[in-house]
């Protein structure tokens, strides 16, 4: 390893700043024409799987709102189509609106409360007389205002599985504008006109995200696709960020899905943010039954837990494998590749990418995170310390690999030849069959921590 290595690893190397605070929400729920009671955890979890919002459900909001008010809310999201909460519940909440909490209304809380006019003025678009929808099915939803907070950077959502209403009655004086919309097809009984599907509007300080999807039926699982789809989850979530601060942080692209130019440059995905399909255990036919969880879109190793490594159940040559990783504090593990079955372990056969807590272990330059472990130390590197995701990729190509970091790329080196044998040799690897194929499984390490890994994609090259 070169002096110039040794010494740029060894300088000091700073956290990445902090996030901000949680956004202080509460989910008004608790009864509705709709499948409330699914809908409402997965709504918490849309938003909680972000990181941004710290979500507190409400199942009685009248009461809730009448003893305390919500004055220290940031958010208020409504997943509400019930009786009237009462006069000091009802005017505890314009009151907070009013001066500046946000609001986020989902689908069938347009329908709620005829008359109150404080009420529709905020949500803008009702549902009242004339209003209708035709049958539940995929559709384009597309992006009308690029300028928003909200919608900027965002690409249309492609075939979502909704119910697309239509003829929504507008509130005079209401003070909204739409973001995105979509095509209301008379051939699924719809009103043969563009319909808005998602607004942004005002009420006296309070910003109001507005969105008329989000259908789940009771009774009716296959509606429940509705929610499941990630780019209503990423619209949702950033529609929420922007009414509680007025500003979106989060990225355009949804959790566990291709951006539109990763699609095109022939990217995978290796997790969809519920299953464990694309991965099985090492030396195995399925996935372990302990250790490996799916949760908040990611797949977490339980601390503990056991389990093993998981593998891809396909293999790859050269690749550009991208991923976010978040550890607990004191955490350790690690991503390889080229992981052949043909050892009693994961890590004699194939490199690895450290993931690590490394502003909390502070380790040898060789051994911290974005390391090539045990062989070359990451350099220039910006690391986010633990609880929080930070973004990795691993580029194997023409007999070299980079590892990448939070947008930097902090190491580039040959994985065949020469130069490549000397450092195995120098190595805790020089007498196991380490980084010799050409071809092989991506594996997560289970080294007996929490540590949890999304947004995994894989380009072959």
């Amino acid at each position: 390893m070169s002096l110039v290595l040794l010494l740029a690893a060894a300088l000091p190397q700073g956290p990445a700043p902090a996030p901000p605070a949680p956004i202080r929400t509460a989910l008004l729920t608790g009864a509705n024409n709709h499948d409330w009671k699914w809908t409402t955890p997965e709504i918490a979890n849309t938003l909680g799987e972000t990181g941004r919002f710290a979500v507190t459900t409400v199942d009685d909001p009248a009461t809730w709102l009448a003893a305390r008010g919500a004055d220290d809310m940031q958010l208020l999201v409504l997943d509400y189509n019930g009786p009237r909460w009462g006069e000091a519940a009802e005017r505890a909440f314009a009151a907070a609106v009013r001066a500046g909490t946000g609001v986020t209304v989902v689908h069938a809380a347009n329908n709620a409360f005829a008359g109150w006019l404080d009420y529709e003025r905020i949500v803008g678009l009702c549902w009242r007389e004339g209003s209708g929808h035709g049958a539940y099915h995929p559709f384009d939803v597309h992006v009308v205002d690029h300028h928003h907070p909200v919608t900027a950077g965002m690409a249309d959502l492609r075939l979502h599985p909704d119910e697309l209403y239509h003829r929504l009655v507008p509130t005079p004086g209401a003070d909204h504008r739409v973001l995105l919309a979509a095509f209301s097809d008379p051939k699924t009984g719809g009103s043969g006109r563009h319909e808005p599907m998602a607004l942004a509007g005002t009420f006296g300080a309070g910003r109001v995200f507005h969105t008329t999807l989000g259908h789940v039926w009771t009774g009716v699982p296959a509606t429940r696709a509705t929610w499941i789809d990630p780019q209503l989850r990423r619209l949702v979530a950033r529609g929420s960020e922007w009414a509680a601060t007025g500003e979106v942080t989060l990225s355009p692209v949804p959790l566990n899905a291709l951006a539109e130019e990763e699609r095109l440059e022939g990217f995978q995905s290796l997790f969809d943010g519920r299953s464990l399909r694309s991965w099985r255990g090492y030396r195995s036919e399925a996935p372990p039954a302990n250790g490996w969880v799916v949760r908040d879109a990611a797949i977490v190793h339980v601390r503990g837990g056991g389990g093993g490594d998981l593998v891809t159940v396909d293999e790859f040559d050269d690749f550009d494998l991208r991923f976010a990783f978040r550890v607990a504090a004191g955490a350790n593990s690690g991503v390889m590749w080229h992981v052949l079955e043909t050892a009693d372990q994961t890590y004699m056969t194939g490199p690895e990418y450290q993931v690590l807590d490394d502003l909390g272990a502070r380790p040898d330059p060789r051994h911290g995170v974005g390391a090539l472990y045990d062989l070359v130390p990451a350099v220039g590197k910006t690391v986010r310390p633990a609880g929080e995701w930070n973004d990795g990729r691993i580029v194997v190509h023409g007999g070299r690999v980079q590892h990448w970091l939070n947008g930097a790329c902090v190491l580039d080196v040959p994985c065949r030849g020469p130069e490549w044998e000397a450092m195995v040799q120098r190595s805790k690897f020089r007498d196991w069959p380490f980084g010799r194929a050409g071809r092989g499984r991506i594996a997560l390490q289970d080294h007996g921590d929490e540590v949890a890994f999304r947004n995994l994609r894989i380009r072959p090259l």
